[in-house]
């Protein structure tokens, strides 16, 4: 079985993009399987159980990081992606923060960004676009051509080397080329790892403490005038 994480902002088009997917999957006599991790309200899961009849699931990941929900529930997902004989594993995740990255070693990871979201948006995306394997570009008919040039470049200055995939993805304009790497990717192996180092993943804010001003808070701090530095315990 093949494990594939999209990532992206929210609106972007993930779902769009891995319906396509699915579609031809299918076509191509696979049998995915399909897994939303979302904060607080998600629907998807049940459309593409309807459309496509395939096995899904989902999950809230309430007050924890969707990223990091991610980690601890994928471990399970693909045993029961297994157990329900799947091909694929296809994996969206909110990934809210820009900060974490979802993906997996030995995995396919996906970031989707919307063209029309401005120039400026690969700058700001951090490890869900540096430790991408594929760049999916949606809405591109919504901008000129100049500008698809552009966020082409800002994508490729923050990742050298990355493959970017344009697409329509309403009309599946571009999806065929990324189906065919889906199919190159690697089997799933266990252990599973992370691919990447994740940020500082607690602190005393995430446990509950509402003080305002670093002063009144220990562990990794930040001023307004200084760099992060480390105070306490």
């Amino acid at each position: 079985m093949r494990a594939v994480i999209c990532a992206g902002p929210p609106t972007s088009g993930k779902t769009t993009i891995l319906k396509q997917v699915v579609r031809r999957l299918i076509g191509n006599g696979r049998r995915p399987a399909y897994l939303k991790i979302d904060v607080q309200y998600a629907d998807e899961d049940t459309l593409f159980g309807e459309e496509f009849n395939i096995p899904v699931k989902k999950v809230y990941s309430g007050e924890l990081c969707p990223d990091h929900c991610n980690v601890m529930v994928l471990g399970e997902a693909i045993e029961w992606a297994e157990g329900e004989a799947a091909d694929f594993l296809l994996v969206e995740t909110a990934g809210l923060c820009l900060r974490c990255s979802p993906y997996i070693e030995g995995s396919l990871g996906l970031v989707v960004l919307e063209a029309t979201s401005g120039m400026n948006l690969p700058r700001k995306i951090g490890p869900m676009l540096s430790l991408a394997d594929v760049a999916i570009v949606t809405k591109i008919d919504l901008i000129s051509q100049a500008e698809r040039e552009v966020f082409r470049a800002r994508i490729l200055e923050a990742v050298p080397g990355v493959r970017i995939i344009e697409t329509d993805a309403l009309y599946g304009i571009g999806v065929d080329p990324l189906v065919r790497q889906l199919e190159e990717s690697p089997e799933v192996n266990n252990p599973l790892y992370l691919r990447g180092s994740p940020p500082v993943g607690t602190c005393t804010i995430c446990v509950g403490k509402k003080e305002i001003g670093w002063k009144q808070h220990f562990g990794v701090v930040r001023p307004l005038d200084t760099d992060i530095f480390y105070r306490g315990e």
